[in-house]
């Protein structure tokens, strides 16, 4: 095996990604607080193609440096919204028919493994604060909670990694294979 250089990824440029179909996804970050998560999540949502990220409360918009640390310009070319309010992006979302979903360890959550993405649905994934995770009415408003499992001594990931985890599912379910444009 080689490793490939960069300039055999075949990789879009900003301007064909703001123009190539996305999946029908959006992920909501619930006040999340770190800067490098916002970045981690804004190049998670640039790998996955997904529709756009929404930032909610205290957490960071771009244009930030300490955001573009992580995201590498993902931030210019990921479609995003602020919302002050995350209870008002999700009533945004439903009045569009998204099928709302948190991440987050809850009562009467469905585990990660048991989730089943309907190709025909858009889905909107919130994603908590680091230290609260998501604002309980919040979930009142959610149609499901997922819960990615864990078998360590720990209770719970770091924000952006839950959100490569499960935004890499979703988009599994979805998607023929995982190359598919």
């Amino acid at each position: 095996m080689r490793k490939l250089k960069i300039s055999e990824l075949n990789r879009l440029t900003p301007e064909e990604f703001k123009l190539t179909e996305k999946h029908r996804v959006i992920a909501i970050l619930d006040n999340v607080r770190s800067l490098h998560n916002v970045g981690s999540i804004f190049r998670t949502a640039d790998a996955l193609c997904i529709e756009s990220v929404y930032l909610c409360g205290i957490t960071a918009t771009p244009p930030n440096n300490e955001i573009h640390k992580t995201a590498l310009g993902a931030e210019d070319a990921v479609d995003w919204k602020y919302f002050a309010e995350t209870t008002d992006a999700v009533a945004h979302l439903k009045k569009d028919a998204y099928t709302i979903v948190a991440v987050e360890q809850a009562e009467g959550s469905l585990m990660l493994t048991d989730f089943v993405a309907q190709k025909d649905a858009k889905y909107a994934l919130i994603f908590g604060n680091e230290v609260k995770g998501v604002q309980q009415q919040v979930i009142d408003l959610c149609d499901l909670c997922v819960e990615i499992p864990q078998y360590g001594t720990k209770h719970s990931f770091n924000v952006s990694v839950s959100a490569g985890i499960v935004l890499w599912e979703a988009i599994k379910q979805l998607k023929k294979t995982p190359y598919d444009r």
